[in-house]
């Protein structure tokens, strides 16, 4: 595999130098600003990503004042409190879109975040803490404990939200393809494994984190 520097140098060729891809980069929040989000603020994001997945992003950005409304805010234990009296209230309103298994999911995570709260004082803290180092460990566990949480969704919640994350977009597969660190999109924990440690090693080198490697990577190709 080629180092990073190495890496980068290929991605500042393809965008304009080193100063065009900096401006291309972001940083992600501190443990300190990340267990200071409100976990209904984590409900709301896990919602979204659920509602875009295979879904027009578009629409449902459109729609998502009426998503807030809807689920009053996203608190956790208030959704749970709203599906012990029903569903039917979110499944006849038209300013949300109305599918019953994405919905149902909102209620599930919504307990999912309260026992995290219960065992970690926030859930945000949760996630905060979780070492970057098994950041491949923390997916597997919001696909496991999370509902509709597993693949890119995950991912792309835990960017959003500003945890120290990489993302597998198509961009960044070929690249670590093209460095041997894998052979397909991986979907074995074998292969997710290989790419943590991948990912590891080049924070080590470079001293940056995983939202700049990844970023860096897919502009390589």
């Amino acid at each position: 595999m080629r180092s990073f520097d190495q890496i980068y140098a290929i991605a500042a060729e393809r965008h304009g130098g080193p100063e065009a891809l900096e401006a291309m980069l972001s940083q992600p929040k501190t443990v300190e600003e990340l267990s200071s989000i409100p976990d209904h603020r984590w409900l709301s994001a896990m919602a979204r990503g659920v509602f875009q997945a295979g879904f027009s992003w578009k629409v449902i950005e459109a729609k998502w004042d009426g998503f807030e409304d809807a689920f009053e805010g996203f608190e956790p234990g208030r959704v749970l409190f709203m599906a012990d009296e029903g569903i039917d209230r979110w499944l006849s309103n038209k300013a949300i879109v109305r599918n019953g298994q994405k919905i149902s999911s909102v209620v599930d995570n919504a307990g999912f975040l309260l026992d995290l709260a219960n065992e970690h004082g926030s859930a945000a803290k949760a996630f905060a803490e979780w070492p970057d180092e098994d950041y491949v460990g923390l997916l597997e566990f919001l696909k496991k404990r999370g509902s509709r949480l597993g693949g890119t969704t995950g991912q792309y919640l835990l960017r959003t939200m500003g945890k120290n994350s990489f993302i597998l977009s198509r961009d960044v597969v070929g690249r670590l393809v093209a460095e041997g660190v894998i052979d397909k999109a991986p979907t074995s924990k074998k292969a997710m494994a290989a790419v943590q440690v991948a990912f590891n090693e080049m924070a080590a080198e470079s001293g940056r984190s995983f939202n700049e490697i990844s970023r860096v990577m897919g502009f390589s190709l």
